[in-house]
């Protein structure tokens, strides 16, 4: 992966446009974890529910795991009219707005106390429209840029929807939602949906003025489209199960499992942490105030305004490297909170737990989109890249649903609960340092391909 020379190279790679769409997408990407996360589990806990039903229920976020599912058929079936007239990623990426848009407006009308099903069952909805938005957004942040710009523009790229993430999941949208919950304001959590649905219809209004990327332009989807076979056999194995097997026959077998496994279990204590953190906060004796502005606002911005920073360093001294500091790191930022589970709510220690841990997790994080890109085949962009992504979520979604019984099987405490997160970072990290080995001869393949 070739490296950029300068920092004032690394500013100038930003002057570009096209990371304003993907900083955009990026927020459109992150926002509706708020909704069925951060304010769906303040609002159970205020009618009631116990850790354990909240960590379950959230485990409606699996959601994310599968989405590589139905990502070829997002991939290559062009929306009509849509498709034609916005393009190929930009039509799925309107439609799965408008859809969240009206499913949020129905949230404002529900009520978990008396009826969890339908309340889970739009939050659900919400949660695979979400993941099915994500399809589109990645393939546009990687066919935005044409196949030289790639190395120069990936991680950038990646910190730009990074920054996005966070700002929509973070110090705008996490951090407004629960501001209108809090005590200050003091709105109920339906009315506060009801809020929320002005922020779809300016990011709707946003998505028409973005770029189309080139291959859209150039009609390549629907030239795929077009030769498809006829049958519907033909088509999975065209269009679903090939994606898999050009994965595997790049990478070859050995790194292509080395890399899938890495993707899950990497992050998986950051996730158990992140699960259960806005009950533990709020047990500990923080007010919803109080994480509005330090968890969503002060920690979203901090992981935002560091993404950047992770991408020059990323770009600079590799990926894998980032991964391996990064993950090491994490694994400290977690025993703050475990400090800060014996002591309780002082707000010096929570801040200095959230900025090692945001900034780590900014790192991270650019590190991984970089890395998920850098496998991912321009032929089979969104069902590759929703594949190494899902297998990432199962970790954060899935494999963390128990964190909740995780620390109800502890009797409540959370300090043990959050050294044990630390500690999950271990297998990871020997993971990490086999695939870099296992690396040099790929990034060597790929080198001679390219210029042949």
């Amino acid at each position: 992966m070739p490296t950029v020379n300068s920092f004032r190279e690394s500013i100038q790679q930003l002057r570009d446009r096209r990371f304003l769409a993907i900083l955009l997408f990026g927020f459109g990407s992150g926002f509706p974890w708020v909704l069925h996360g951060s304010v769906l589990t303040l609002w159970l806990q205020e009618s009631g529910f116990s850790r354990s039903a909240i960590g379950f229920i959230g485990a409606i976020a699996a959601v994310y795991a599968f989405n590589w599912v139905w990502a070829p058929f997002i991939d290559r079936l062009r929306l009509p009219i849509l498709g034609d007239k916005f393009g190929q990623r930009r039509s799925w990426i309107l439609l799965c707005q408008s859809i969240i848009l009206l499913l949020v407006l129905a949230m404002g009308f529900a009520n978990p106390g008396e009826n969890l099903t339908f309340v889970v069952i739009l939050a659900l909805g919400i949660a695979a429209t979400s993941a099915t938005l994500d399809i589109s957004i990645d393939a546009y942040r990687i066919t935005i840029f044409e196949p030289e710009e790639m190395d120069a523009k990936m991680p950038y790229a990646a910190a730009m929807s990074t920054t996005g993430w966070f700002a929509g999941y973070g110090f705008v949208g996490g951090a407004l939602a629960l501001a209108l919950g809090g005590e200050t304001m003091g709105f109920s959590w339906d009315v506060v949906y009801r809020f929320l649905v002005g922020l779809y219809v300016v990011q709707i209004a946003l998505t028409f003025l973005t770029p189309i990327p080139s291959d859209d332009t150039r009609g390549t989807t629907q030239a795929h489209i077009a030769t498809a076979p006829v049958g519907f056999q033909q088509w999975v194995v065209k269009y679903v199960i090939e994606p898999f097997r050009e994965f595997f026959r790049r990478c070859g077998l050995q790194l292509g499992l080395a890399v899938l496994i890495l993707l899950m279990i990497f992050r998986l204590g950051e996730a158990m942490l992140g699960r259960m953190s806005l009950v533990f906060y709020s047990e500990v004796g923080f007010t919803t105030d109080e994480i509005s502005f330090y968890q969503k606002f002060f920690g979203g911005l901090v992981t935002a305004g560091f993404s950047l920073i992770g991408a020059m360093i990323n770009v600079r001294f590799g990926v894998i490297r980032g991964l391996f500091v990064a993950g090491i790191a994490m694994a400290s930022a977690n025993l703050l909170f475990a400090l800060l589970a014996i002591v309780g709510p002082d707000t010096n220690l929570f801040m200095l737990a959230l900025l090692v841990d945001n900034f780590f997790q900014a790192f991270a994080t650019v590190a991984f989109v970089s890395f998920i890109s850098y496998f991912t085949s321009r032929t089979y962009t969104g069902t590759q890249y929703a594949l190494m992504a899902s297998i990432s979520n199962f970790g954060r979604t899935t494999l963390a649903a128990g964190s909740g019984w995780v620390v109800d099987g502890l009797g409540g405490d959370w300090a043990v609960f959050f050294i044990l997160t630390a500690l999950m970072v271990i297998p990871g990290l020997c993971l990490l340092l086999w695939v870099g080995r296992l690396m040099q001869p790929y990034s060597d393949r790929q080198t001679n391909y390219a210029s042949s």
